[in-house]
């Protein structure tokens, strides 16, 4: 299983599928890299010399992508930046619900969780309605 950047990718898959593995380096990026790097995109990734791996490092590193845990920190500056300044999408953010305009009163069951059930509680001291 090579490792690129401190990612480990799949050594079976072709290696422009094996580089979707690294966070922010999607289907295009992806190909991008290997033009820039002169590798085939239909190598597996298990067949590549310490060589062609450093070209692909070369080629993301000057490629200026951000990818892995720099790309996670600033996704996650971002929301801290909305939910501070207490706009909508901020507010939507932190009460977990759907941020795009999304209809909530029936769907949206993925950002609000399984449904909660509220049930009448029956007062134990009631009249029963007998005379």
């Amino acid at each position: 299983m090579p490792r690129i950047l401190g990612v480990d990718i799949p050594g079976e898959k072709r290696i422009d599928i094996s580089l979707r593995y690294i966070y922010g380096i999607g289907p295009v990026n992806a190909k991008a890299v290997l033009e820039k790097a002169t590798i085939d995109a239909s190598i597996r990734a298990k067949d590549l010399t310490e060589q062609q791996l450093s070209q692909i490092v070369h080629a993301i590193q000057d490629g200026k992508y951000v990818i892995e845990g720099d790309l996670r920190r600033e996704l996650g500056m971002n929301l801290k930046r909305l939910q501070a300044i207490k706009c909508y999408r901020g507010v939507r953010h932190l009460r977990g619900l759907p941020v795009r305009g999304q209809r909530t009163s029936t769907n949206a069951r993925t950002r609000k969780g399984p449904r909660k059930t509220v049930g009448v509680q029956r007062n134990p001291d009631a009249k029963t309605g007998i005379h």
